[in-house]
């Protein structure tokens, strides 16, 4: 089925060489719509922005881009939405860099509903994981959807655990909405498009470019009434979304963690700045004035116990906080030999998790 004249004006606007949102701005402030800005002279286009972007313009995009945005949208589970569109997501037209057109593979109803966005590191702790997962999970119980950005760490974790809930998840893309990255994460990509949605602002074909990430942390931020940090490092990418959460005048959270955990650097940090510390989904809801009660996303404390009475010693001595092996058979009383058997069975069961530098952490599950 052929694009529509609105539509293909509004392609040709954004894939041609140059295109900046704040020259598309500038132009549709200036003419209005996609075909009047087209329809104009070159010369009156250079009042407005650059010649060469003025001549590009005239020159046209090769049809070929238009082409696959056509092939595109011949699933129907694709389609693009633009500013002018009365489905574009009424919070993020609210910030101050809207992107002028969304790729959406998925249910783009979900972009409308309100959101909440849940972001953090990477290399997150398995603890870390857990509570990216349980807090998304309530909250999408409650009836928030869930946006990240479909990163390895707290971000998978965040879609896994709003998948399991009422309202799903949103993955906000640095790459073009058919590619998947990164790769190890295509079969959550798969159940996003199926049961959730992907949206990118970049062109069909965008590689993974370093400068695009930060960038789309906009609108994982815009997208949303406000930002839940878990785990972040002092110089962690997702404090540019929370950032750019406050600076949209959305609401910041984070999670506390160990003084000692490199990890709890950034969320220490914005907690300093005024964001607002939480322990639990309630936490959140109770801040956003959210009317519907959500089970509790805090770690349990009481867990089942392990049968072995020294495996429950173990998990005793740990605490809270990681430590070494010399020191948790310190603390314990028992022999390496012993330490090391029930620290293997205790990984297993899922109660504890090694991290880097042969560091032992409990997981509250």
């Amino acid at each position: 089925m052929p694009l529509d004249d609105e539509l293909a004006a509004w392609l040709r606007l954004t894939l041609t060489s140059g295109f900046h949102h704040d020259r598309v701005r500038r132009l549709l402030s200036a003419f209005g719509g996609p075909q009047a800005v087209l329809a104009a002279t070159t010369g009156a286009l250079s009042q407005h922005v650059p010649k060469a972007f003025a001549a590009e313009l005239k020159r046209g995009v090769a049809a070929e881009a238009i082409a696959a945005v056509e092939k595109w949208l011949e699933d129907p589970a694709n389609c693009v939405l633009t500013l002018a569109d009365p489905q574009y997501p009424p919070q993020l037209l609210q910030t101050p860099d809207p992107p002028p057109l969304l790729y959406v593979k998925g249910n783009p109803d979900l972009l409308r509903r309100p959101a909440l966005a849940i972001v953090g590191s990477r290399n997150a702790t398995a603890q870390g994981q857990a509570n990216a997962e349980a807090f998304a999970r309530s909250l999408s119980e409650a009836g928030l959807t869930v946006v990240s950005g479909l990163a390895i760490g707290i971000d998978a974790a965040a879609h896994r655990g709003a998948l399991a809930g009422a309202a799903s998840s949103i993955a906000v893309l640095g790459t073009g909405a058919d590619i998947v990255y990164p790769a190890r994460n295509r079969a959550l990509a798969h159940e996003l498009a199926e049961r959730g949605a992907l949206v990118s602002e970049f062109a069909l074909g965008t590689r993974a470019l370093a400068a695009n990430f930060p960038r789309r942390n906009r609108v994982i931020s815009g997208l949303c009434l406000g930002c839940l940090v878990i785990e972040a490092a002092a110089a962690s990418g997702s404090l540019i979304t929370a950032r750019l959460a406050n600076e949209q005048g959305r609401e910041v959270f984070a999670i506390p963690g160990s003084i000692h955990s490199p990890l709890a650097k950034g969320c220490h940090a914005l907690i300093k700045q005024g964001a607002k510390l939480v322990e639990s989904a309630q936490d959140v809801l109770e801040e956003l004035r959210w009317p519907t009660r959500a089970p509790d996303a805090r770690p349990r404390q009481g867990q089942e116990a392990p049968r072995d009475p020294r495996a429950r010693r173990v998990l005793d001595a740990l605490g809270g906080d990681p430590c070494d092996s010399d020191t948790l058979a310190a603390r314990s009383g028992l022999n390496a030999a012993e330490l090391l058997a029930l620290l293997t069975q205790l990984e297993l069961d899922g109660d504890v998790a090694l991290l880097p530098g042969g560091l032992i952490q409990r997981v509250h599950r």
